[in-house]
């Protein structure tokens, strides 16, 4: 159990983490300091590059998620609230990510190549959106992993 805790959490760190680097410090910078043109193409790149190590995450919360509820608790039955809401949350999260790449992140990468910064930074304001729902989901999921273990959940 002890491997697929410590993975579980590397996951976690790596995705919300991410987000809130992203969100908090290199959005407002890349805003101050970078032309619209230049902003956007970072922001593809930036995400292109996070959103796979986003897919490696999923995978790892998936499995040791799951490896820990039928190898630690027997089973859904035998896990507490504070996992069962770890568990939707997680759930919400991964159905949210797999919106923004199929569909705004898609579109606004197709829009910054053909220049059309206009649209581009539309669907850039989406995605931001989108992930500030996943990044408040993440930390209020952090937050129920952490206090539920002591039963404060």
């Amino acid at each position: 159990m002890g491997i697929a805790l410590a993975l579980h959490v590397v996951a976690v760190v790596v995705w919300v983490g991410g987000m809130f680097f992203a969100y908090m410090v290199l959005r407002p910078s890349a805003a101050q300091v970078l032309q619209v043109s230049d902003r956007l193409t970072l922001w593809v790149e930036v995400l292109s590059g996070f959103f796979r190590w986003v897919g490696l995450s999923i995978f790892l919360l998936l499995g040791t998620g799951y490896w820990m509820i039928f190898g630690g608790f027997g089973g859904f039955a035998g896990a507490g609230a504070y996992i069962h809401l770890m568990h939707g949350a997680g759930l919400l999260m991964v159905v949210v990510f797999a919106h923004i790449v199929s569909m705004p992140f898609k579109r606004m990468t197709a829009l910054i190549q053909q220049e059309n910064w206009a649209d581009g930074a539309a669907e850039l304001a989406r995605v931001r959106r989108l992930v500030g729902v996943n990044l408040i989901l993440g930390l209020l999921t952090v937050v129920v992993a952490t206090v539920g273990r002591y039963g404060m959940i």
